[in-house]
């Protein structure tokens, strides 16, 4: 299997197993990914590989000259993202390389990465499941935060105090999903279960560190 390949959620739906029981399913399409750049030990001090996805066209403005020549020295069109992962060893990797889906089997379990939905500025009692005061009448503290600074000393705020803002739109991964199918010519995968994120974000998928495979 693949360090890892990017791609766009599609949605979600559910199939059906021998036994009749429904299962959730969210499906991916994964690559075409190219490998834009390799870093190496003795030239960077590290061990990746640089991954672009998304292909652009070759007058668009979303690229500057330097990025054109970075491209034009992997031998590979524009592109819209790239993500650089590190790897233990370089050797079986090249520039230029195509990553899809056929990288991947039934079976195997992967870690997904995607940016969760923004739901703008939000309060204590949605963002941090906070208690709400007394409904009765009189109360003045309904939904407000109350107190949040010390007494006298050290009469301050302290950093990281839990208030209102903004909610969502923060990374998160899911580990150990399972892959239920593989559509190479579409280059889609079908997971088990949900992943974050809205329809068409960009999400990236790892190999899970936990097991690779499922045996049946």
């Amino acid at each position: 299997m693949c360090c890892a390949i990017l791609g766009n959620k599609i949605g979600m739906t559910h199939i059906f197993d021998k036994n009749g029981s429904s299962i959730p399913i969210t499906v991916l399409r994964v690559g075409p990914c190219f490998i834009t750049q390799i870093k190496t030990l003795s030239n960077d001090g590290y061990n990746a590989i640089q991954i672009g996805y998304s292909a652009l066209k070759p007058n668009s403005k979303k690229i500057n000259k330097a990025k054109i020549g970075h491209f034009k020295h992997a031998n590979v069109g524009p592109l819209r993202y790239l993500k650089e992962y590190r790897v233990k060893e370089t050797t079986s990797y090249a520039l230029g390389q195509i990553i899809q889906a056929d990288k991947f089997e039934k079976g195997n379990l992967v870690d997904i990465t995607g940016q969760t939905i923004g739901k703008g500025f939000a309060g204590n009692q949605k963002r941090h499941n906070f208690k709400r005061g007394l409904m009765t009448h009189g109360s003045k503290n309904h939904r407000a935060p109350g107190s949040i600074g010390a007494s006298t000393y050290p009469g301050r705020v302290f950093p990281g105090k839990k208030m209102a803002g903004h909610l969502g739109a923060t990374n998160r991964t899911i580990k150990n999903l399972e892959v239920i199918d593989v559509n190479i010519t579409e280059n889609l995968l079908v997971v088990k279960g949900s992943i974050p994120g809205k329809t068409g974000s960009l999400i990236t998928v790892k190999p899970s560190k936990t097991g690779k495979k499922i045996s049946k």
